[in-house]
């Protein structure tokens, strides 16, 4: 893995709340500001909540934090930074939403109540001392292949509401034990883990801010890979830097350095992931 240099001119924002808000008086404001500043990237808003990540210059985005904080009186959350040497997102969209994260359930409100956290540098300790506990990743099977934490537990599903309807798969005996849920940013697990709370866990936590979070506290100690992002970048490493890794233009399933190398791929075409995906037989 290759690590690309960035001269950080582009800061990217990403972050997440759950609480209520009236998301058709805030969508004007909020896409005029943005436009005016030149941010890119999304805003999702709902009644639920807000889940934005947005890339532009240092001082666009500070001024975009304050339009979020101050004028649209959204109580102040936790944006994670990191760099970029190019602006990573195309156009600036601010959505209204019936869920800032999909599940297709509506007996999910993390904006009234919410599962336990469990803090980074907990989660390293956990590691550090053995503790008999199950960490389980609530992503995506093609963002899991480029890194999970040690030992994770993937429920191999393509979709969050598929990991919603696979928690009923989940062992009996797990119920009494101490599970960790944990994503990208920290916004699905929100939901995943009051679920589970919902389902019977006894002792069900939640990574506070995810991966991204734990690689700026605790870098990548008990973490194998680099962590999938939903722009440009791909993939970021532990010190949230991007990595070399691209993704396929015919199936999106991102790609390692070797895999462009393989003989099935061809660019803007196809990739090696792509033929294990073709009908067989």
């Amino acid at each position: 893995m290759t690590v690309r240099s960035v001269q950080k001119n582009i800061i990217n924002l990403s972050g997440y709340l759950f609480t209520p808000l009236e998301p058709q008086v805030l969508q004007p404001l909020i896409k005029e500001e943005g436009i005016a500043l030149n941010v890119k990237g999304t805003v999702l808003l709902s009644n639920e909540g807000i889940n934005c990540f947005v890339a532009g210059t240092p001082d666009s985005l500070e001024k975009f934090s304050e339009i979020l904080f101050k004028k649209a009186a959204i109580p102040q959350f936790e944006l994670k930074k990191s760099y970029s040497d190019y602006q990573p997102f195309k156009r600036f969209l601010v959505k209204v939403k019936k869920e800032i994260i999909s599940t297709g359930r509506d007996d999910l409100h993390p904006e009234l109540a919410k599962a336990p956290y469990i803090e980074s540098k907990e989660l390293k300790k956990f590691y550090d001392e053995k503790k008999d506990f199950i960490i389980l990743d609530t992503r995506n099977d093609y963002e899991i292949e480029l890194g999970k934490f040690k030992n994770a537990v993937d429920l191999n599903v393509t979709s969050f509401r598929r990991f919603i309807a696979k928690v009923d798969e989940i062992p009996e005996e797990w119920k009494a034990k101490t599970v960790v849920t944990y994503c990208t940013g920290g916004i699905r697990c929100e939901k995943a883990a009051l679920f589970m709370q919902q389902k019977g866990f006894q002792d069900v936590r939640q990574l506070h801010g995810g991966i991204l979070k734990y690689f700026e506290d605790c870098g990548n100690e008990h973490y194998e890979g680099e962590c999938f992002v939903f722009d440009k970048r791909i993939g970021v490493d532990a010190s949230l830097i991007e990595t070399d890794t691209t993704q396929c233009y015919a199936c999106r399933a991102p790609l390692l350095p070797e895999d462009v190398k393989s003989p099935y791929y061809v660019l803007g075409e196809s990739c090696p992931k792509c033929k294990k995906l073709e009908p067989q037989g």
